[in-house]
């Protein structure tokens, strides 16, 4: 009979799955578009800003003008923040940030910083294959030479 922990009986890893893994529902995936945006090309391709002017139509609502961000947009409580794979992600600089994972490894994955030497992160992706702990870039800046 195979056992519940994450070490079969082998010794090797098993694959580690989130605790729940629960669809993402989105009310909305398309960006919103910035007023004008259409009419001027500097601005074609810019981020969501803010209507201020005293006349405009579009921060007054009025209807056939672009649609604005809402609360009511707003992401589930419960799948907020989650990963398409069903863990949240947690940013970990050195060794000693991976073990505070150490008993979340079904719900929280390790991302490393991006500023993390190569040599460091052999050190963290060794570790978290002890701890049993989903790296999300453990390929990231690995030489061809050292796979």
């Amino acid at each position: 009979p195979l056992s519940k922990s994450p070490i079969d009986q082998r010794g090797t890893m098993t694959k580690l799955a989130p605790l729940t893994k629960e669809k993402a529902v989105k009310k909305r995936t398309k960006k919103f578009a910035r007023h004008f945006s259409n009419r001027f090309i500097k601005i074609r391709n810019s981020s969501w800003r803010k209507i201020h002017g005293i006349d405009s139509r579009v921060r007054r609502r009025f209807k056939g003008t672009i649609p604005q961000p809402k609360i009511g947009f707003g992401s589930d409580k419960r799948t907020k923040h989650k990963l398409p794979n069903g863990f949240y992600k947690f940013v970990v600089n050195n060794v000693s940030e991976l073990e505070l994972l150490m008993m979340h490894n079904r719900t929280y994955a390790a991302e490393i910083a991006h500023a993390v030497s190569t040599r460091k992160r052999k050190d963290i992706v060794e570790r978290a294959a002890q701890l049993n702990i989903k790296v999300l870039n453990a390929n990231a800046k690995v030489n061809v030479e050292d796979q």
